[in-house]
């Protein structure tokens, strides 16, 4: 610890990055999360819901592309909301939001799994009464359908 520490001292510029860095995605996710989570549809954890249909009349390029930069900032979102439950953030939301984005096998289940924590439905629903819209529908919980 002494070490990196010595070396931050003789390397002002990368502590200046940083700092700069998390004071950026501190200010970001205070901005970009709430935005988030009010425009997401009440019905988006819901069975019925088809996820795959936001891209799915586009000319295909278009669809890759489309793909392709939504899963890249589901990345960086994922990434930040990480690095934030060290640096100042609100890292847990912004993970929830990063795995939304992202298209992965066993997303639903964990997305559903992260939404129930304690908390963090009570949180998102907060914003969302904050900005005049309804809470977050979710599916009962089963064992065939959650496990």
């Amino acid at each position: 610890m002494d070490c990196v520490f010595e070396y931050l001292t003789h390397h002002r510029e990368i502590l200046a990055l940083l700092v700069g860095l998390s004071a950026l995605t501190f200010v970001g996710s205070l901005i970009l999360i709430p935005i988030l989570c009010v425009r997401m549809g009440e019905d988006y954890f819901m069975p019925h819901r088809d996820q795959d249909q936001t891209l799915g009349g586009r000319h295909p390029i278009i669809r890759w592309a489309g793909l392709i930069l939504k899963n890249v900032v589901g990345v960086l979102l994922f990434a930040g909301g990480v690095a934030m439950i060290f640096l100042p953030g609100q890292g847990l939301l912004t993970i929830i939001i990063g795995i939304m984005m992202l298209n992965f096998p066993g997303k639903r289940r964990l997305e559903l799994w992260m939404i129930r924590l304690p908390g963090v439905l009570r949180v998102i629903n907060a914003l969302r009464a904050r900005a005049k819209h309804g809470p977050l529908q979710l599916p009962e919980v089963t064992p065939e359908r959650d496990s």
